[in-house]
């Protein structure tokens, strides 16, 4: 038994999490070998789609008071958390009709303004430094009701900023001009980033990367997680490459 599957029983047996809902995502076609070429990444395209909306329902469309200002954040480095994080706040911003700002809290390694196309310049950064309407700090995504909160002028003292009380009034501001707020974070096990934000917003979805993420670290950053207060929306078990078995599958 990998220790990925004990994970995903550990979590859904002893709901150690505090939620049974785990959206798994296939393995994205730049990962590994990708012989077929265009056909392959639509095939994806189209599976990332179909589960970013599903985690969008769980967590944000399926009770009367959804989350409103939810933090991602990844066991590990390169679990794909950036990228998850976008999809969803695309399909969120495709299906709820609100508005969706999606913030680039991981200044360390910014990753969303690639993602979209555009740049790091002017973001959060400067927000939290500077005066003026957080709107004029966000970037507007041509095609989708969405937002960009990029980095900003980042730094080395960059990460420093997010200990700062304009963190929390700024946060508060963007729950106010924005229908649903999704945040970027740094990875749990490197940083205490991703602590900072989620006791200042609604909760935090997990990611955690199969055949990479162990189970005792996994559970480490969910006891660290519940000590400080912050409510676990849903994990998500990011390049999936083995079957679930039915017994489990049917759960999800």
């Amino acid at each position: 038994m990998s220790k990925n599957f004990e994970l995903m029983q550990q979590i859904e047996i002893d709901r150690k999490l505090g939620s049974n809902q785990i959206v798994e995502l296939a393995p994205h076609p730049n990962d590994g070998n990708n012989n077929n070429g265009n056909n392959k990444g639509r095939a994806h395209k189209q599976l990332a789609g179909d589960e970013a909306l599903r985690l969008v329902q769980q967590v944000f469309l399926s009770t009367q008071e959804p989350p409103r200002v939810v933090v991602f954040a990844g066991i590990d480095h390169g679990n794909g958390c950036s990228r998850i994080s976008a999809s969803v706040a695309q399909a969120l911003a495709r299906n709820d009709g609100g508005s969706v700002c999606l913030v680039e809290a991981n200044f360390r390694s910014p990753a969303l303004p690639a993602l979209f196309g555009t740049t790091n310049h002017y973001g959060l950064t400067d927000a939290l430094l500077q005066e003026g309407p957080i709107h004029s700090f966000a970037k507007r995504i041509p095609g989708d009701n969405l937002w960009l909160l990029s980095g900003g002028s980042t730094t080395a003292d960059s990460p420093s900023l997010l200990s700062l009380e304009s963190l929390k009034r700024r946060i508060a501001e963007l729950r106010t001009e924005f229908e649903f707020v999704i945040i970027d974070a740094p990875p749990l096990t490197k940083y205490a980033d991703a602590i900072s934000l989620g006791q200042l917003t609604d909760g935090l979805v997990l990611v955690l990367e199969a055949n990479s993420t162990r189970r005792d670290t996994a559970l480490a950053a969910v006891e660290s997680l519940r000590s400080s207060g912050i409510k676990i929306l849903g994990a998500v078990l990011n390049k999936r490459t083995f079957p679930i078995p039915e017994k489990i599958s049917s759960r999800l």
